[in-house]
């Protein structure tokens, strides 16, 4: 027994270096079975009244908060044909649904699964990757700008041939996880995973992949802009009003691991790009959430922005022990057609096409193999630009320390 929380803490990133959202607790038969997990945290804004993808933005007259982040409780039963998964969210802003679906199997054939329902959309690494594990408080900010809340309601074929790979293929609303569907038009998205978890005498994991995302969304005016390296031009017809222009994505995934005297010395990376139809910054719209996918149908006129943008994530526990350290590297641009010095002078250009970057660091402690304490630290950095708010990096950082309770 001496020797358990050590092997735990030795072991415990290479379970959660292959952790799906988008499964049961396990899919050895069983009747219900509850799990969950609690994050609590204080958070510090450099100002009062940021737009921040660090949980959410702050109020108006506060830089300083204790939320509940995230309060899970899931509920899954597993039988030899089926499996249901039943997730809710609960913190101070109510209770909400976060996942609801069915899969299907034939247990002579289980490298087949169907899934139908409310869940994670299948494209990349982080977005199926559980926050209950995952070591850094939040996806980056691409991700939560091109899928908010990661989820989607709709049917998905999972295919797993081999052990270290899977392949799957949904079809969604496209309209995320609050939203009926607005038009009449379905997403497709299609990921292929690989993972190896015992390479080099069991000392290394790897894992690898990519994705897609092909979509679109309705137009509601008769004009649209498109994007260029002069900025946008605006395009206007009747036959506009109606047309569902694209959302398109594609993007490839690496996963790192090796444990070595030091302790587990992990990487992950993330890389994403493609089209993706957002609106003007304005006063009701801050430029962080312009280029943001829409839950409900867009009122005005759309831009199409060519978009990329890529995390680093890099972790490393201290010998053995409870600690490991955490460094990360974010980019978002949403518009790779212009540069950033362009930004207010280029037609028709806003704060919805500002470039952001991310470095955030920190610490997390294991006290037990269901607590775990996280300090961290994000630096957010802004382009400058020729817009009158944006002349400058604004004072957007965040000091995060949380609490998380899994069972």
């Amino acid at each position: 027994m001496k020797y358990g929380i050590p092997l735990f803490l030795v072991f415990a990133p290479l379970l959660s270096f292959c952790q799906n959202n988008n499964a049961p607790s396990s899919y050895d038969p069983h009747d219900i079975k509850i799990t969950g997990y609690l994050q609590t945290q204080f958070q510090q804004a450099q100002s009062s009244g940021i737009s921040s993808f660090s949980g959410g933005d702050f109020a108006e007259n506060s830089d300083n908060r204790f939320i509940i982040r995230r309060g899970r409780l899931k509920i899954d039963r597993v039988d030899k044909y089926s499996s249901i998964v039943f997730q809710l969210d609960a913190t101070q802003n109510g209770i909400n649904l976060m996942d609801a679906f069915i899969q299907l199997q034939q247990p002579d054939h289980n490298e087949l699964r169907l899934t139908a329902g409310l869940f994670n959309r299948p494209f990349g690494y982080s977005i199926v990757y559980s926050s209950g594990y995952r070591d850094f408080p939040e996806r980056a900010r691409i991700f939560q700008t091109l899928m908010p809340r990661e989820r989607d309601i709709g049917a998905m074929l999972s295919y797993q041939p081999l052990k270290f790979l899977n392949a799957d293929l949904a079809i969604v609303n496209g309209s995320g996880l609050y939203a009926r569907d607005y038009d009449s038009k379905k997403d497709i998205i299609g990921n292929l995973s690989f993972k190896f978890d015992s390479l080099a005498d069991r000392k290394l994991q790897i894992g690898f992949g990519a994705s897609f995302y092909k979509g679109s969304v309705r137009n509601d005016t008769e004009s649209y802009y498109s994007g260029n390296a002069a900025g946008f031009t605006k395009n206007t017809s009747p036959d506009y009003q109606g047309a569902n222009f694209k959302r398109n994505y594609f993007g490839g995934n690496l996963q790192l691991q090796y444990n070595n005297p030091f302790g587990a010395t992990t990487l992950k990376a993330e890389y994403v790009a493609g089209t993706q139809p957002g609106v003007a910054a304005s006063d009701n719209i801050t430029g962080p959430v312009a280029s943001q996918s829409f839950t409900v149908q867009p009122a005005t006129d759309l831009y199409l922005r060519d978009f990329s943008g890529y995390y680093i994530w890099f972790s490393q526990q201290i010998a053995e022990t409870r600690f490991n350290l955490l460094a990360a590297y974010d980019v978002y641009d949403p518009n790779t057609k212009v540069t950033e010095e362009q930004i207010g002078l280029a037609a028709n250009t806003t704060a919805g096409d500002i470039k952001f970057r991310t470095l955030g660091y920190g610490l997390t402690y294991r006290v037990n193999p269901r607590v775990k304490l996280t300090a961290y630290n994000e630096r957010v950095i802004n382009s400058s630009t020729q817009l009158q708010n944006y002349m400058d990096d604004i004072r957007d950082d965040v000091f995060t320390l949380r609490l998380q309770y899994r069972w």
